[in-house]
């Protein structure tokens, strides 16, 4: 296999962890990135590097893409992954939490993308990997601001995808769908703070319900499913402009593109109990 230069954000758990994990099994040169560095041990004793970087800073962004293409020269492919879930009704969420939300999933993952496109660009070549989710295409109640990040996303990432196609580099969307990692339990107990009491008490606490039953072992699929596509696409020579996959991720986002908004809505409704 033909060895790159790989960036992955968010790499100290989960999807990132496993993907940075399968990556450095396959032969790349992988850079693992996220604010925890402690949790990174596992990347470095498999043979990969660790950075510390909270993709909400200028300064940390910036010197870690530095100290990359010191070492090796323009990075090959970006993977996208650092972000989280804020939950809770729309009435209780402050804006100051929602603004952080934006800023760690949409204008976080520009701050890195910037920072790394003037490299692929001088070499006309170079992959970027955005995570999205299949809530980039549907919905769920309780996380508005959540989803609203992921719907902007997939706008941001095709609009990114045209401005780029001449210079040779490809951007992907990946979508997954149910994933047993550390999302529900991350999700869960703001959630609850913010809305489970008062007006939207009874929906949060089906929400809770339904969420830990999914983000649970035998409930999701395992972030090694993600972490195979990604490689898959980082394979190919020329990469689906989108991949989904996981647990629903397929027949969710199929079905919110055949039927209307009200059938769509009862659908998710009878899922929450």
């Amino acid at each position: 296999m033909n060895q790159k230069v790989i960036l992955i954000t968010g790499a100290s758990s989960g999807i990132g962890k496993s993907t940075a994990l399968q990556l450095i099994a396959e032969g790349h040169t992988v850079y693992g990135a996220a604010r925890r560095i402690d949790k990174m041990r596992d990347l470095i004793d498999a043979g990969g590097r660790a950075l510390k970087m909270d993709v909400t800073s200028d300064a940390e962004v910036k010197a870690a893409v530095q100290s990359i293409e010191a070492e090796h020269g323009p990075i090959d492919v970006l993977i996208n992954n650092a972000g989280y879930a804020i939950y809770g009704a729309v009435e209780d969420t402050t804006i100051d939490d929602a603004r952080r939300q934006f800023e760690v999933n949409l204008f976080g993952l520009a701050r890195v993308t910037q920072a790394v496109l003037p490299g692929m660009r001088k070499r006309r070549a170079g992959t970027i990997i955005n995570i999205s989710s299949m809530g980039g295409k549907v919905y769920t109640p309780l996380g508005a601001w959540y989803h609203a990040t992921k719907h902007a996303l997939e706008g941001w990432s095709d609009c990114l995808r045209l401005e780029l196609a001449e210079f040779g580099i490809d951007v992907v969307i990946i979508e997954p769908g149910i994933i047993e990692t550390e999302f529900g339990e991350v999700m869960i107990g703001p959630m609850m703070e913010r809305s489970g009491k008062g007006t939207y008490a009874t929906l949060a606490a089906k929400m809770k319900r339904t969420s830990a039953s999914s983000y649970t072992k035998g409930g999701g699929s395992p972030a090694s499913v993600i972490a195979h596509t990604i490689s898959k696409a980082i394979r190919s020579n020329r990469p689906k402009t989108r991949y989904a996959a996981g647990k629903f991720a397929k027949l969710m986002i199929a079905v919110r593109a055949l039927v209307s908004d009200r059938f769509f809505d009862k659908l998710v409704m009878s899922q929450v109990k």
